[in-house]
């Protein structure tokens, strides 16, 4: 090839380049290191722990993520725990993984090994709701929310730092609306957002950073749409988006759609962006939602193959959504969760069809996904949530 072709298809290829750099990279450190006299490699791993619920084999399974090409092998897995069912999960990297079980009403804890592999802590704490969903852990590492999609409420434990164990705040569980499902802390805040599946709403609340009290804020619940699911917010930190994954669109060809918020960074408040709710030209039921890391990006998952992935650009100044070129794209999706590593290359979906996870590297132009080679990757059943360690 030519050097003038070659610097057409690296010009076309940003992505390409970026990997070609990286794997360059490594070699010459590898060389330097030699060089320097030692005469063998540094233990380098190039990659990312994760970890996947697998609700109908009660079991969390650990997975390594290749951070060059972003395939995943599967890793060990927990003992089967008979009517556990765990499903969400929140990692405080390096010491601990918890996981709702959400059959067992229970929170399981799991002690974080240095090579990535799990241990039961102790026994499971009783979650003090029921039906057991999401789980989060807010960034100082001090409290553990869980909601409760049958009780109606989200419990709130404080984490001894230490033994990794649970105690319940005063008044904990706190009444989240009917059906909370999906939740989400906005960054660098005490604000809580939670989605209500049946109503159609996001419950909001903040929390006291020295009693993890969650307190409403004023005017929760805000009305979002039917089908109320997956929750993303802005890099600013000043949007929030939900994915409604029933909404009904006059005059168009699309089932579902997303509504967006200006976030008050002094209450809490949400207040609907002019132009929301967003939707595609086509495609049915967005229920999961990330925003990539490098903040250009909205993108939706759907089950199935057909306009699977919605990916939109977002305004910064006014957090509006217009779909990118060729977006809804018709590649396997899946309805369970949607995730970007942490270096933002890499797209992971939960698919029930597949029984696994449909992995892509997307465009950071654009938003195009392309398959990463042998996706889907099988779990063997099933996901429920998947969580990688930064």
């Amino acid at each position: 090839m030519s050097f003038l072709r070659t610097a057409c298809a690296v010009r076309v290829n940003p992505e390409r380049l970026r990997r070609m750099v990286f794997a360059v990279a490594l070699v010459l450190f590898a060389v330097l290191f030699v060089s320097c006299g030692s005469g063998k490699l540094p233990a380098f791993q190039s990659g990312q722990t994760a970890y996947v619920t697998l609700p109908t084999t009660n079991s969390v399974l650990m997975l390594h993520i290749n951070g060059l090409t972003g395939a995943i092998t599967t890793g060990s897995q927990t003992p089967q725990v008979s009517g556990t069912a765990p499903h969400g999960l929140a990692l405080l990297p390096h010491k601990f993984l918890y996981v709702a079980n959400s059959q067992a009403n229970t929170i399981a804890i799991y002690n974080v090994a240095s090579d990535g592999t799990l241990s039961l802590n102790s026994t499971p704490t009783p979650d003090g709701g029921t039906g057991p969903d999401d789980v989060v852990i807010d960034s100082s590492g001090k409290y553990l929310f869980v909601t409760n999609s049958f009780s109606a409420n989200i419990s709130v434990f404080s984490i001894d730092s230490g033994k990794g164990a649970l105690t319940p705040v005063s008044g904990s569980p706190f009444y989240a609306n009917d059906s909370p499902g999906e939740i989400l802390i906005l960054p660098g805040t005490n604000f809580v957002y939670v989605t209500n599946s049946r109503i159609g709403t996001v419950t909001a609340f903040s929390f006291s950073s020295s009693t993890g009290v969650l307190t409403p804020v004023p005017g929760s619940p805000f009305v979002s749409g039917p089908g109320a699911s997956g929750l993303a917010v802005s890099n600013s930190g000043q949007y929030l988006y939900v994915a409604n994954s029933t909404a009904l669109n006059p005059g168009s060809n699309a089932v579902g759609n997303i509504s967006g918020y200006n976030i008050d960074s002094t209450s809490g408040t949400l207040t609907r962006l002019a132009g929301s709710p967003f939707t595609s030209a086509v495609g049915s039921g967005p229920s999961t939602l990330v925003a990539e890391p490098t903040g250009r990006f909205i993108i939706a998952t759907t089950p199935g193959s057909a306009y699977s992935i919605w990916c939109f650009t977002l305004d910064p100044l006014t957090g509006q959504l217009a779909a990118t070129p060729g977006s809804p794209f018709s590649v396997a999706g899946g309805g369970l969760f949607v995730l970007v590593d942490s270096i933002g290359s890499f797209l992971y979906i939960g698919s029930q069809s597949a029984n696994g996870i449909e992995a892509y590297i997307y465009d950071q132009n654009n938003g195009q996904p392309t398959t990463v080679l042998n996706s889907p990757f099988s779990t063997f059943t099933a996901p429920g949530k998947m969580v990688i360690a930064q």
